[in-house]
């Protein structure tokens, strides 16, 4: 997680620097940049990779939990109250293979499932920098699991959570509507989930936590 986000502020650091000089030369993008903060809504459609950091504690045979990767579209909507700053409602969906790890009875395959992870942040977006925005934002997440599929199981029970959102991102101007678009966010996100294995009840303490990391184009209306 560390190194994602890093890697990112160091993105937005050498950008800020660049757009940065270039601002000082050009009046002209100035004038431009107030234009542009006119248009109250923004859309985004990104290619979102879901990165889990599961962990769990699980309840009588033990062991951990190994949740897959998954790369998905999203998109996004942002209404700008002020000229820094703005609300941003996110719209994706995902599924991830799910098996308990390492446990008295070994791997246990626990199917799949998907997320539905509406996240509502709320962002200060930072000007003045010609064509580089960059932006910070913390809200908060609402994850509903739905279409379990039990696998090796007899059933698998997910309980829908609220989590918190960090995020840390930047839009890069291609004109006064178009953009392009990198983001990141960490979701921290926990579940307790219930396993029917036919001859016993499991239950489990289980940490999502997901990284989130997009890129995308956007729209200025």
């Amino acid at each position: 997680m560390k190194k994602v986000f890093l890697s990112i502020a160091l993105g937005v650091l050498f950008f800020a620097n660049v757009n940065n000089a270039n601002a000082q030369e050009s009046s002209k993008e100035d004038s431009e940049n107030t234009t542009k903060t006119d248009k109250k809504w923004q859309a985004r459609f990104r290619w979102v990779s879901v990165l889990p950091n599961e962990s769990a504690t699980i309840s009588t045979i033990g062991g951990d939990v190994d949740i897959t990767q998954s790369f998905i579209p999203e998109l996004d909507f942002t209404y700008f109250f002020t000229e820094n700053i703005a609300a941003e409602l996110i719209l994706g969906t995902t599924q991830h293979d799910v098996k308990a790890t390492g446990t008295s009875l070994g791997n246990v395959n626990l199917g799949d499932v998907w997320l539905l992870p509406p996240t509502l942040t709320v962002q200060y977006h930072f000007t003045g920098l010609n064509k580089f925005r960059p932006y910070v934002g913390a809200g908060v997440n609402y994850t509903i699991f739905y279409d379990a599929n039990p696998g090796a199981v007899v059933d698998v029970d997910y309980d829908n959570a609220f989590g918190y959102a960090a995020q840390l991102g930047f839009d890069y101007d291609l004109n006064d509507t178009w953009f392009l678009n990198v983001d990141a966010k960490y979701i921290g996100l926990s579940t307790d989930v219930t396993v029917n294995a036919g001859i016993a009840t499991v239950t489990a303490d289980v940490d999502i936590n997901p990284i989130l990391v997009g890129f995308g184009v956007g729209m200025r209306f």
